[in-house]
């Protein structure tokens, strides 16, 4: 069995896009709570694409000889990444709704359980399984199995299976997006909304890792392996720049720190006085009472900061403080009163839930009667027959 190994340069920047995408997904995942799933989405986008370019790593400098036992173990995290996208574009447009996602890990949880087959192999039989794809030159040691590792003929399929997913979910992901910007009027090139823009190009990243696959599987036959190289390299690249664009939106330089400082209870080393607290609510109410930023269907935390020229960290701080609710909470309560102001004043009884919904801010009925209803104990149509009956 050989186990000649060799790093390059290739390979020292692939490690450090594994280590930081690893890092990075950390934050996102625990930051991705129940009014934030787009970033436990995203998170995991980031660690499983972290781990699928590791055994690429692994293959490519050898060193997976010397770990053969988890052996393509990133196989079925392949059939993970375009559902985790979708769901992350899908929930940063419309935070609040409620739909079931497991159903999207259907098959990759299957594949999990089909490589079952594969992880009992011997060793030998492993080995000659790498050579077969990275060095077919070498001599394939004797290897004897009493169970077959593709009892049912999949897994010679499998890059013809991920590259049906992948344009699957990446077309759903898309027309949620073109649907998007054609409701608000924008256009996809020249939009000023924050976060159509951020999804804009997500998306496009995305799609150059569709591109390469595809074209690479086309050119060199779909049994190559010559586009994972290409991939891991995009994908690090693609974890380089969202590290920066983390650090370089942090508010973490707005405030004293010191060297090697560790973290501390949430807003204890705030430095907002009560007189400056006062005064960003102020504000806060004066946009979303005054100009009623809460009928935007996009607002968010850090649009609502930005409108107000205060940091995120300092809003959320006012709103947790003062208020006593989270930004969604306080999104949620201005939106089902406005909606109550409307069905009062809808005397003829035209508008529909959908319009309704609609008009303060939602995106989908659903999330409107779920909010409206957590909030007054009624739906929408029992409110309305209730202020009918009076």
């Amino acid at each position: 069995m050989i186990d000649e190994t060799h790093v390059g340069i290739y390979d020292l920047f692939i490690f450090l896009g594994v280590f930081q995408g690893i890092l990075l997904s950390w934050f996102f995942i625990k930051n991705g709570h129940k009014h934030k799933r787009a970033n436990l989405y995203q998170g995991l986008v980031i660690l499983f694409l972290s781990l699928a370019i590791f055994e690429e790593l692994l293959n490519n400098t050898g060193y997976i000889v010397k770990v053969l036992a988890i052996s393509n173990y990133s196989e079925p995290l392949n059939f993970t990444f375009t559902p985790l996208f979708y769901l992350y574009v899908r929930n940063s447009l419309n935070p609040t709704e409620k739909k079931k996602v497991w159903v999207h890990f259907i098959f990759s949880f299957f594949w999990l359980l089909y490589m079952v087959f594969y992880f009992v192999q011997s060793n030998e039989y492993k080995y000659n399984s790498y050579i077969e794809t990275k060095h077919p030159d070498w001599e394939y040691l004797n290897a004897f199995y009493k169970i077959s590792e593709d009892p049912l003929g999949i897994r010679d399929y499998t890059n013809e299976l991920t590259a049906v997913q992948l344009i699957i979910y990446m077309t759903a992901s898309i027309l949620i997006l073109m649907r998007k910007f054609r409701s608000m009027n924008q256009s996809v090139f020249n939009t000023n909304n924050e976060l159509l823009i951020v999804l804009r190009n997500t998306t496009f990243h995305f799609l150059m890792i569709l591109v390469v696959f595809l074209a690479t599987k086309i050119y060199y036959g779909m049994n190559s392996d010559i586009g994972g190289y290409l991939i891991a390299s995009y994908v690090s690249l693609m974890i380089y720049t969202t590290s920066y664009q983390v650090l370089n939106k942090s508010d973490f330089f707005n405030q004293p720190h010191s060297f090697l400082d560790f973290p501390m209870p949430k807003y204890q080393k705030s430095s907002l006085s009560e007189e400056n607290k006062e005064m960003i609510l102020l504000k806060i109410r004066k946009e979303m009472e005054g100009n009623k930023y809460f009928t935007n269907n996009l607002a968010s935390l850090s649009g609502l900061a930005k409108l107000i020229n205060e940091s995120s960290h300092h809003v959320s701080q006012v709103i947790n403080e003062k208020l006593n609710k989270n930004f969604f909470e306080l999104l949620a309560g201005y939106r089902v009163e406005h909606a109550q102001k409307l069905i009062r004043e809808d005397k003829d009884t035209k508008l529909t839930v959908e319009e309704l919904a609609d008009m303060v801010g939602y995106n989908s009925k659903s999330s409107f009667n779920t909010a409206f209803k957590k909030i007054t104990s009624l739906t929408p149509s029992e409110f309305r027959k209730s202020k009918e009956e009076l």
